[in-house]
């Protein structure tokens, strides 16, 4: 981890949200019931909506194009991407990316809702549990990403953003019973919330620095595998707007290879792309 002094952590845990306690919770004892339920159905259909939540919604949608613009694309599919990260139980659009976005804009400083310079443990779920809630705040959370709330739509999204996996819920409990939502929503569901967790933590801890940026950013290939490449942070964090974030060859990113397959088939255009001949050499030795 960085050398750098930790932040003070007394003040932030002043607030406690008991809903979202309840909620973890309540996810995570059931995410240990689905074991008592196997079948290879609950596996593959969980693991499909692994990558429609996680894969789509958050790597391609709510970090690629809705917090950065990394991409452009017909605005059918950027809702669809949107409702895509709805299933993951990290909240709505408008609250993603403000909460992002602030990060990137205090990066490991105090106003950082996620650095792991107050502890690991504020970095990966602290700051979710006692944290600001502003889930369903979307006039609060729209001042930081007010091109989305431009948008009427983004702000019902962000204010019922629950809405989209109950409806899923309740339609795979009418299908397979609670042995396939087990699986298929609260441990597929947790997972979920600590790869991406992880981004926060992890990648702010441990791995390789290849660009000298002034965070604490770092590239950490095994975040990378579980969360289709948003574990390259270190080059996230150095070309935030760049959809590529596996920037060498061996840097397996798979939300870069689907984009590449989108651009060919025309679904998405202006794809920004960062290029290893960017780095200095000072900053691939760094």
């Amino acid at each position: 981890m960085s050398s750098v002094a930790t932040l003070p952590a007394v003040s932030r845990y002043s607030k406690f949200s008991v809903l979202t306690c309840v909620v973890l919770i309540w996810f995570h004892i059931q995410a240990v019931a689905a074991f008592w339920s196997f079948s290879w159905t609950n596996l593959f259909v969980a693991a499909f909506l692994y990558w429609v939540a996680i894969g789509l919604g958050i790597s391609m949608g709510y970090h690629r194009l809705h917090t950065h613009r990394g991409f452009k694309t017909y605005r059918l599919f950027e809702y669809f991407l949107a409702i895509c990260g709805t299933l993951t139980l990290e909240g709505g659009p408008i609250f993603w990316v403000a909460t992002h976005r602030k990060h990137h804009q205090h990066s490991d400083q105090e106003l950082d809702p996620h650095t792991p310079r107050v502890n690991g443990f504020w970095a990966h779920l602290g700051w979710i549990i006692f944290g600001e809630a502003h889930h369903n705040d979307t006039a609060q959370m729209s001042k930081y990403a007010p091109d989305l709330a431009k948008d009427p739509f983004y702000k019902w999204l962000t204010t019922f953003h629950w809405v989209p996996l109950t409806v899923l819920g309740f339609g795979l409990l009418a299908v397979g019973g609670w042995g396939l939502v087990n699986w298929a929503i609260f441990l597929r569901v947790v997972l979920g919330l600590h790869s991406t967790w992880l981004v926060n933590s992890a990648t702010h801890m441990w791995g390789r620095r290849r660009f000298a940026t002034k965070d604490d950013s770092r590239n950490t290939w095994w975040v990378a595998m579980l969360t289709f490449g948003e574990g390259w942070h270190n080059n996230h964090h150095a070309h935030p707007t760049s959809a590529r974030h596996g920037l060498a060859w061996y840097e397996f990113d798979i939300t870069w290879l689907e984009l590449k397959v989108l651009k060919a088939i025309g679904l998405v255009w202006d794809v920004r792309v960062a290029r290893m001949s960017e780095a200095t050499e000072e900053e691939i030795a760094a």
